[in-house]
């Protein structure tokens, strides 16, 4: 499958290509979300995570409600709270006070089933996880839950026994083989269709090593490389103009 989806610094001509890890991703969140259970997806910055699971989760909708929450710098329950309040577009003003806040997350949760896509769970804390294992574990509720975090997300995640034994599902992201690269990457943009296979194999010894979002800087570049030389193919003298912007 490919498809059209905002990808890192919105490259123009960019595609969602279904690597072994996006369809992996597809069945695990269908099973998951069958389940009305939790899940865990885990990996290093810039693998395709998130990409992959609102792809995968688009793909369900309407007929799944999927409320999106991203979190930042440990928030506290209550915090997770108001965000739960606005991603389930309640009306007026939030309760003031945890018990009256809390049945009415509870009751609005209970009225349909729903997914609750949770990105950088990382930051998430002892509080905060407690406070999702609470709403789920609520008979009422009919919630499934997909935490979505960097490398300390499954670090962070086995520190609360309590929620981690409830995680059905736990999947890691990797960096692209090489081998997984030379296939993916002429259908991630336009630019590396005609591009050798050497030289898709350079870039990635030099500047990507796998990486999505470090493919995705490096293809933006190259573009702007190839538009003010005017050629049309890449090769390994524009490859290096462009590693030279990276870091």
């Amino acid at each position: 499958m490919t498809g059209s989806w905002p990808h890192y610094v919105d490259l123009p001509g960019a595609q969602v290509v279904s690597t072994r890890a996006l369809l992996v991703a597809r069945e695990n969140l269908s099973d998951t979300i069958a389940a009305r259970a939790m899940m865990c997806v885990h990996g290093a910055a810039g693998l395709g995570k998130t990409l992959a699971v609102n792809t995968c989760l688009r793909e369900l909708e309407p007929a799944e409600d999927v409320r999106r929450l991203t979190f930042r710098a440990r928030p506290t329950a209550r915090a997770v709270r108001y965000e739960l309040f606005t991603a389930l577009d309640l009306p007026g003003e939030p309760p003031r006070h945890p018990s009256e806040f809390d049945r009415l997350l509870k009751t609005t949760l209970a009225e349909h089933p729903r997914t609750l896509l949770v990105d950088e769970a990382q930051w998430l804390n002892s509080e905060a996880f407690e406070y999702f294992r609470y709403l789920w574990d609520e008979p009422a509720t009919q919630l499934a839950i997909v935490f979505v975090g960097g490398a300390g997300c499954h670090t962070v995640l086995r520190r609360e026994p309590m929620l981690s034994s409830r995680v059905f599902i736990w999947q890691q992201f990797s960096r692209l083989t090489l081998k997984e690269v030379k296939e993916t990457i002429p259908l991630f943009h336009p630019i590396w269709a005609t591009a050798d296979p050497a030289d898709i194999a350079f870039a990635d010894g030099h500047a990507a090593h796998g990486n999505f979002r470090a493919w995705a800087q490096l293809t933006a570049h190259a573009r702007t490389a190839l538009a003010r030389t005017g050629r049309s193919r890449i090769d390994q003298e524009l490859l290096r103009w462009a590693f030279s912007r990276l870091a």
